[in-house]
């Protein structure tokens, strides 16, 4: 027999989650759990591969085995599809491995056509019913089949209710709904230039299409970009019998979590909505009502809901996120998944499921996704601020956090106001819908006129850990004149509000914020982690500031101290720039010989900050063009602070310009020309050691000094030397005991290479996954993003390189210089400073080839100290 690629739900069970996908595989196990689940079967994510592989078409085998799982559908249910006396309705939904909400299509009441809507009408007894299920199904399947969008038929709709004299849709009557069906067919047949098809298994192809279609569409391909699901998956199909919440006032559709997933409090949280369907809540179309009041209006359905949903709580030993749906007084489960959470709410939910006995502390570390603690560490509003400030309007606080910024109508404006010029935005929404992603992502909060706290903006929001405030009904907003009104104001494109996540408060100003403080649940979970952690996280920091940041955010040491950076200030860069224009060794010695006690004394500080931990400071790096002035004023007054004519400068400025900087005269190549800029850093590092030793007689200090760029041994060799004799003489000189180490950077594919030889010279070596990555790639990090985006769309990446390692490349270069470096030196310190220190994935990597260390930037400490203890226990 071949290979099976439908199952129904009893076939299957929940350790099915790659074959089933998540939603297949949980309804599986809620029907074998004895739950009410409407039945149905599942398309596994192996046919949505097998789809592709066949130019995007359903095979002759799959469509057999889809039909002949519909006859046994058909038998479960009692009823047949098509079969205007029976017809047997159903949903068809989209279900990866990976929960990606909203990224996806459904369609809804798949079945109906012009004589089974009647017959449907007259069994049920309720028209209105059965006519508003066609308008729905028809508006669904135009929009994710044939992809005709829905904001035409929205209009028609629209339209009907202001001839009609009503603002809900529920005003409308059977007559008007069955003339909107009719004005629906007649849009579709102007739009797609064929009559809506009347025959189900028809329909029932079109849709399974459209699902494994949808997983390549923009949104989802970006949300995998973002959480690291790779394209290879698939996704599975849910084909399950209607039950339907839009019978009346007995019926109705929800969206419950067992535990709040804004604060994770331990209490039911939901919405629902009467004489409605699935997507009505989830689109933020009608403002639901509180799963609370469920309680009063059916009682018996409440209570066997809470029921269930603990049970769920139980088996999963997670916080759930559950749909339901009420058909005619009677509760059905749709699905049930690991719910999306804040961090905060991550972090509450892991501690109170140890402190109930449900996971183990090692399960907690390893349930929270180390990406969310960005959020928790980010500034929060100024209280004195928030005080002072009076709010224009409110809504359901959404997604909790500070967000200020300037207003934009637009998702694709949010994305260009943000990465194209810097700005911090807040994007202003009727409702949001999953398209928008990209523009949500860039955004630093995000306002919407419509919708619940389980909405597409509140969900989407909540796992980004972006602020969000959703159904601020008294927001009126005019897209095509960028203006929104509120609290009696008008605010336009351009103009600063700020959102309180927390509250839902929205201020009509620029709000004041202050930096993040975390305790009690974040300090329970780091402590954990820190437990089963055994790679050490150490922080890239410039400054005494940062280093102690990176200190209270539990760094180790510093991995990565640019001295550069140190250069930019006041006295400091007209010091530095009499140096890279001296003409002679003795010029550069007196510009040099200022720069030394500033050197000094910024060394000093982060040691005193670091409180003996270790520390890696980089030699000087980046071309010295950088420095020198553009300004014509500032030319002038170089020319006369050096007592240089203006021209003779200007030359000079100009023969230090390089076509290719990046891979120009800098790093060690600074020190091979000018080696006395490697003698007054070395001396500035080593007495500031020194110093701060004498100071500290129980710190042991060992300064670990960094050789960038470096890609021959002789050029190792050549500067270790200057750094050597100029150390010992600073040591001798002072009578002080002090050792040290020196290392390089491993940043050109040639340094990995020959790492064996290097490492004979180098005590230590730091990745440099940026420039290994620049240069392993051979495209620049500043210019790839112009193009990297057509590379994502025609599948040839799937990630950013220089956001997430690539493991392929830069990894095999990476794990053989590890390699090579401990043939010849066993001892040797391995570490990694790139940015990709704090990616969760590449922090993975770095622990499965054994380096000893990550750094990376002092907010995501905790970041990579809960990634490495991740890895650590994934290992076992």
């Amino acid at each position: 027999m071949g290979k099976k690629f439908v199952y129904l739900f009893r076939e299957g069970n929940g350790s099915m989650r790659e074959l089933l996908g998540g939603k297949g595989a949980n309804l599986a196990e809620m029907t074998n759990l004895g739950m009410p689940v409407p039945q149905g079967f599942t398309i596994t994510t192996e046919a949505c591969t097998q789809y592709y592989a066949d130019g995007e078409t359903i095979n002759d085998e799959i469509r057999r085995e889809i039909l002949d799982y519909v006859s046994k559908l058909e038998a479960i249910a009692g009823k047949k599809f098509g079969d205007p006396d029976n017809p047997l309705l159903v949903s068809v939904r989209s279900g990866a491995r990976a929960s990606m909400p909203g990224m996806m299509d459904t369609i809804l009441n798949l079945g109906l056509n012009d004589a089974v809507v009647e017959s449907f009408a007259a069994k049920t007894g309720n028209p209105r019913f059965a006519y508003d299920s066609y308008r729905r199904f028809i508006q669904m399947y135009s929009d994710v089949v044939m992809e005709v969008g829905k904001s035409y038929f929205e209009k028609l709709i629209d339209a009907m209710k202001e001839r009609k004299g009503v603002t809900q849709d529920t005003e409308l009557g059977a007559d008007d709904l069955k003339e909107l069906a009719g004005q629906f067919k007649a849009a579709y047949r102007g739009k797609v230039g064929a009559d809506f098809p009347s025959d189900p298994v028809e329909q029932l192809m079109g849709a399974i299409k459209a699902v494994f279609r949808s997983w390549d569409n923009p949104r989802a391909v970006y949300y995998r970009r973002m959480n690291d699901i790779p394209s290879s998956w698939g996704t599975a199909v849910n084909v399950q019998s209607m039950v339907f919440g839009n019978m009346g006032d007995n019926s109705g559709t929800g969206v419950a979590f067992s535990r709040n997933p804004s604060t994770g409090e331990p209490k039911l949280f939901g919405e629902f909505l009467m004489n409605a369907q699935g997507e009505d809540v989830v689109a933020g179309v009608r403002t639901p009502q509180s799963i609370e009041q469920l309680k009063e209006q059916n009682p018996a359905a409440y209570d066997e809901f809470y029921r269930i949903a603990y049970k769920l709580e139980k088996h999963y030993r997670d916080m759930q996120d559950m749909e339901f749906t009420i058909e005619d007084g009677r509760l059905y489960m749709l699905q049930t998944r690991n719910g999306k959470r804040t961090a905060a709410a991550a972090l509450r939910i892991a501690c109170d499921l140890v402190d109930e006995g449900m996971i183990t502390e090692k399960e907690a570390v390893a349930m929270i996704d180390p990406r969310q603690l960005d959020s928790l560490l980010h500034p929060q509003f100024d209280p004195a601020a928030l005080k002072a400030a009076t709010p224009v309007g409110a809504g359901l606080p959404a997604s909790p956090g500070a967000a200020c910024g300037q207003v934009v109508f637009t998702a694709a404006d949010a994305t260009e106001w943000s990465a194209g010029r810097g700005a911090s935005v807040i994007l202003v929404r009727l409702e949001t819908s999953p398209e928008d992603i990209e523009g949500m992502n860039y955004a630093k909060g995000i306002l919407t006129a419509r919708g619940g706290m389980t909405s597409h903006a509140a969900v989407v929001a909540r796992g980004m850990g972006t602020c969000c405030v959703a159904g601020c009904g008294s927001l009126s907003i005019d897209e095509a004149a960028k203006t929104f009104s509120l609290g009696g104001r008008v605010f336009g494109e351009g103009d600063f509000i700020s959102l309180d996540g927390s509250s839902g408060k929205v201020y009509g100003e620029a709000i004041n914020t202050v930096d993040a403080s975390i305790s009690g649940d974040f300090d329970r979970i780091m402590g954990w982690a820190d437990q089963y952690r055994t790679m050490k996280v150490r922080t890239n920091a410039d400054t005494p500031k940062d280093a102690a940041q990176a200190v209270g955010f539990g760094a180790e040491g510093i991995g990565l101290c640019r001295t550069e950076h140190m250069f930019f200030e006041g006295e400091r860069i007209a010091a530095m720039r009499e140096m890279i224009v001296s003409e002679n060794a003795e010029q550069r010695k007196r510009a040099l010989d200022k720069l030394l006690p500033i050197q000094r004394g910024d060394f000093e500080g982060i040691y005193e900050a670091m409180q003996g931990r270790p520390v890696t400071i980089r030699l000087l790096d980046p071309p010295l063009h950088e420095f020198l002035p553009t300004d014509a004023e500032d030319v002038r007054a170089l020319a006369r602070e050096m007592g240089v004519g203006e021209d003779s400068l200007k030359a000079k400025i100009a023969s230090l310009h390089e076509f290719n900087p990046m891979m120009g005269h800098r790093g060690c190549r600074l020190d091979v020309t000018y080696p006395e800029i490697g003698e007054m850093q070395t001396r500035a590092i080593i007495e500031a050691a020194i110093n701060v030793q004498a100071r500290h007689a129980d710190w042991k200090l060992t300064p670990e000094i960094m050789i960038p760029l470096v890609g021959e041994i002789k050029e190792l060799q050549y500067v270790k030397g200057i750094v050597v004799s100029t150390a010992d003489r600073v040591i001798a000189e002072s009578g002080a005991k002090l050792e040290y180490l020196v290392g390089t950077m491993i940043e050109i594919p040639r340094a990995a290479l020959t790492a064996d030889e290097i490492a004979a010279d180098a005590q230590f070596f730091s990745f440099g996954t940026n420039d290994l990555t620049q240069m392993t790639f051979g495209f620049s990090r500043d210019d790839a993003g112009s193009f990297l985006d057509s590379y994502y769309e025609k599948k040839i990446y799937e990630n950013d390189p220089f956001a997430r390692l690539d493991r392929a490349g830069v990894g095999k270069l990476v794990e053989m210089a590890a390699r090579l470096g401990r043939q010849t030196r066993p001892d040797i310190k391995l570490g990694i400073c790139g940015e990709h220190g704090g990616d969760p994935s590449s922090v993975e990597f770095c622990f499965s080839i054994g380096l000893d260390y990550v750094s990376c930037s002092p907010f995501r400490v905790p970041v990579a100290r809960l990634a490495a203890a991740q890895a650590a226990i994934k290992a076992g």
